[in-house]
């Protein structure tokens, strides 16, 4: 799969519309797992709609070492 490069400033706030709505839904009731599922099944519809669902499936293949590496663990913040 060949992405486009995105800017810094383009995933930090493509990151804040995220986490705002997250924060609205949470603040609705909604449950974090639910809201987990249902935005993996969007991203990867993207995915595929963008790039067929070959290259998705490549994609998501590696998703697996990279969990285990730790790419999506957010340290504690230390206060």
């Amino acid at each position: 799969m060949v992405a486009e490069p995105h800017s810094e400033d383009e995933r930090r706030a493509a990151f804040g519309y995220l986490n705002e709505a997250w924060e609205e839904a949470r603040l609705d009731g909604i449950d974090g797992d639910c809201l987990a599922q249902v935005a993996l099944f969007t991203a990867i519809n993207e995915l595929v709609s963008t790039y067929g669902e070959e290259a998705a499936a490549v994609y998501a293949e590696g998703l697996g070492e990279r969990i285990r590496r730790g790419e999506f663990t957010v340290p504690a913040n230390r206060q």
